[in-house]
C-alpha cells in the first residue's frame, strides 16, 4: 500500500549533474512540506544530501549490475517497503526508469520521469536538446511543481583557517575527466595564467584531486606563489572557498558547478567535447569560453574574460590589470 506523504527522489551523479539538481530538490521539498522525502543516490553525494536539509532519509543506490538477480531483488524489497506514493526520477536514465517495474503492478507510485507508463511523464520529445536545468524544471512543471528556485548553497560552508589564505585569491580548476583530455585547457596555459595573476597580487589557488597532480606540479613550477590545495578540499571547503574567492577559472568539470552555484564569478572553458547549451554550470555570474580545440584558447581571451567578472573581496573597486593582454 502506498502513502502519498512518502516521496522518493532519484538522482545519482556525476557531481555537476547533482549540483544542477539542487533547485529541483528544494522545489520538491517546498511542494511537499509535510512529506517524508527519501533521496536515492550514490555514495559520493550522500553526505552532501544529508547536510542540505531537504531530505528525511538518504539511501545509497548500489546500482546493481543487470545480471545480478540477488542485488535486484534486494533493491526491489527496499523500494517496496518504502511505500512511496510518488517518485521524482531526476536521473531519467534507462536504469532509473527500470526501477518503476520493481514496484507491484497494482500498487505503483505516481511517477515523474520518462519511464514507460509513468503517471506524470516528461512528455517532450526534444527534452534531450534542453539544458539540464530547463529540462528538470519542465519535468517538475508537468508533475505539478510550478516554481523551481536557483540552487541555494548558503548551508554549505567550512572552516578554512588551516589553509592560511591570502586576502586576494582566484581558484584554478585544471582537471577534468581523465578519459576525456580534450576537455582540459593545457596545464602549461594554466601555469602562465597563474604567474600573470600572481604578478597582479592575486594568489592562484589550485583545486582538484590526486588525478591532477601532474597539472598542479606544472603550475607550481611556473608560479611558486600558487597555493596547492589538491586533495585537501571536500565539497564544503570548495563552497567556502568559492564564496570568498574573487573568481574561478576551470574546465568543464564537476567542481566548477559547485563553485558557480556557491556564487563565485566563474569562467568555464569548453571544447567541442561538451556543449554548454546542455550542461554549462549555473550561478549568479557565469561566463563561458568555448573553442573546438582548447589549445587554441589564448591568454588574452582568458584574461579579458576574467577581468570582466572578478570581484574584489576587500570591498574596493576592481581595476583592470595591465597584463590582461598576456
Amino acid at each position: 500500500m502506498t502513502d502519498p506523504k512518502r516521496i522518493l527522489v532519484i538522482k545519482h551523479g556525476a557531481l555537476g549533474d547533482f549540483i544542477l539538481a539542487m533547485g529541483p530538490f528544494a522545489a520538491i521539498r517546498t511542494h511537499h512540506p509535510d512529506a517524508h522525502i527519501t533521496l536515492l543516490t550514490t555514495k559520493p553525494y550522500a553526505e552532501l544530501a544529508e547536510r542540505s536539509g531537504w531530505f528525511d532519509a538518504v539511501w545509497n543506490d548500489e546500482r546493481p549490475r543487470w545480471h545480478a538477480p540477488g542485488a535486484w531483488l534486494a533493491l526491489r524489497r527496499r523500494l517496496r517497503k518504502g511505500r512511496f506514493g510518488r517518485v521524482y526520477d531526476l536521473q531519467t536514465s534507462d536504469r532509473s526508469s527500470a526501477y518503476l517495474r520493481l514496484f507491484p503492478r497494482g500498487a505503483r507510485p505516481e511517477w515523474s520521469g520518462i519511464a514507460p507508463s509513468a503517471s506524470h511523464p516528461h512528455a517532450n520529445p526534444d527534452r534531450d536538446a534542453m539544458h539540464t536545468v530547463e529540462r528538470q524544471k519542465e519535468q517538475l512543471a508537468m508533475a505539478g511543481i510550478a516554481e523551481v528556485p536557483p540552487p541555494d548553497l548558503s548551508w554549505l560552508d567550512a572552516d578554512l583557517s588551516a589553509f592560511a589564505l591570502p586576502d586576494r585569491f582566484v581558484l584554478l580548476v585544471p582537471g577534468g575527466a581523465p578519459t576525456r583530455p580534450a576537455k582540459r585547457w593545457p596545464a602549461e596555459r594554466y601555469a602562465e595564467l597563474a604567474a600573470s595573476l600572481a604578478a597582479d597580487g592575486v594568489t592562484p589557488v589550485i583545486l582538484g584531486t590526486a588525478a591532477e597532480a601532474e597539472a598542479a606540479a606544472v603550475i607550481a613550477a611556473h608560479c611558486p606563489e600558487a597555493l596547492n590545495l589538491l586533495g585537501r578540499t571536500g565539497f564544503a571547503e570548495i563552497a567556502a572557498l568559492a564564496r570568498r574567492a574573487e573568481a574561478a577559472i576551470g574546465n568543464d568539470t564537476g567542481p566548477m558547478h559547485l563553485i558557480a552555484a556557491a556564487g563565485c564569478p566563474s569562467l568555464v572553458l569548453f571544447s567541442s567535447e561538451s556543449d554548454p547549451a546542455l550542461c554549462a554550470p549555473r550561478g549568479p555570474m557565469i561566463r563561458v569560453l568555448r573553442k573546438e580545440n582548447l589549445e587554441l584558447l589564448s591568454q588574452a581571451e582568458i584574461r579579458q574574460a576574467v577581468e570582466g567578472i572578478m570581484r574584489r573581496t576587500d570591498g574596493s573597486a576592481h581595476r583592470t590589470s595591465g597584463s590582461a593582454s598576456g
